[in-house]
């Protein structure tokens, strides 16, 4: 199993972006929440609003799902691939239904 944390610039970017890995059985399930980001540019900190996006799914997906991502945004934004260590058996089971393992 897969986790992709994903930040974006507002939730209906979130909500394409969602809706179009689910119909592609690229993700099992996503959430998006806001978030504060702050971070240092040209010298200064800046503070915005931004969203993270998270995608459940099977490992072996990450340039797919990329390619959605860079379908709906044409800036560079964050996309880090977690690898649970512990999952529970039933989470675990639906997911290797809606999305195959890959070999």
């Amino acid at each position: 199993m897969k986790i992709y944390y994903v930040t974006l610039n507002n939730s209906e970017e979130a909500r394409k972006i969602s809706g179009a890995l689910l119909e592609k059985k690229l993700a099992v399930c996503t959430n998006w929440f806001p978030i504060t980001c702050a971070y240092r540019w040209e010298g200064e900190i800046q503070e915005e609003p931004e969203l993270v996006l998270i995608i459940k799914t099977q490992s072996g997906y990450r340039e797919e799902i990329e390619r959605v991502i860079q379908q709906y945004i044409t800036y560079t934004n964050f996309i880090a691939e977690i690898s649970p260590t512990n999952v529970n058996q039933g989470f675990m089971d639906w997911l290797s239904i809606e999305v195959p393992p890959r070999s």
